[in-house]
């Protein structure tokens, strides 16, 4: 009888690879965890800097409120009269009133005012300034017609003016009233108007406007 022959198998080597314990697993859990709370860190402080950046920026240009301006600008005469003799003075012109509230981002709303005109500081004649608004960087122009004489004036030095060939005026004025930014913060600005206008008496025209 033929013997069997057996085969010999070699037995599966031992394994001596390295098994993870459950410590070293919450250890490497607890360093995600640890990573994920410096990115939320990181990214809370971007996120603090860049409000400040914003605010401090808004602060300096948007929300910096600047007095509006409050001038005369292009007189037109019409008509002008001078006697040295008596002395005296009669002139008509149009001009016009500016509100300038181009340096704001927010609206000005004004109250009604007036511009009063005076040599030497005696008063010549009054205007009126309806009440309204300045819109956000910008400028209104309204057109008035004046009209002056030297009716009321006593004592002055209207006679060497006249000599001198240049007849010097003033306008002055005053608007109250608040800039509104952004509909959550209203100031308080007052505008002033503090002109001098001078006149060539012999050409009749228009010599100089200066608005302070």
């Amino acid at each position: 009888m033929a013997e069997k022959t057996q085969q010999a198998y070699p037995s599966a080597p031992a394994n001596h690879g390295y098994q993870r314990s459950d410590a070293e697993s919450l250890e490497n859990a607890d360093e995600l965890k640890r990573k994920k709370k410096i990115k939320l860190a990181i990214y809370i402080t971007i996120f603090v800097v860049f409000q400040i950046i914003v605010i401090t920026t808004m602060s300096l240009t948007v929300m910096k409120v600047k007095t509006p301006r409050f001038r005369l600008g292009n007189i037109n005469v019409q008509s002008f009269e001078s006697v040295q003799a008596t002395p005296s003075f009669d002139t008509k012109f149009t001009t016009q009133i500016k509100i300038k509230n181009s340096a704001n981002w927010g609206s000005y709303k004004f109250n009604a005012a007036n511009i009063t005109f005076q040599y030497q500081g005696a008063t010549l004649a009054v205007i009126d300034v309806a009440k309204g608004k300045a819109g956000w960087l910008s400028t209104i122009k309204r057109n008035a017609e004046v009209s002056l004489n030297s009716t009321a004036l006593t004592n002055s030095n209207l006679g060497s003016d006249l000599s001198s060939g240049v007849l010097t005026l003033n306008s002055i004025g005053r608007l109250n009233g608040k800039v509104a930014i952004m509909f959550i913060m209203k100031k308080k600005k007052a505008a002033n108007m503090n002109c001098t206008i001078s006149f060539n008496v012999a050409a009749k025209t228009l010599k100089s406007l200066q608005c302070k």
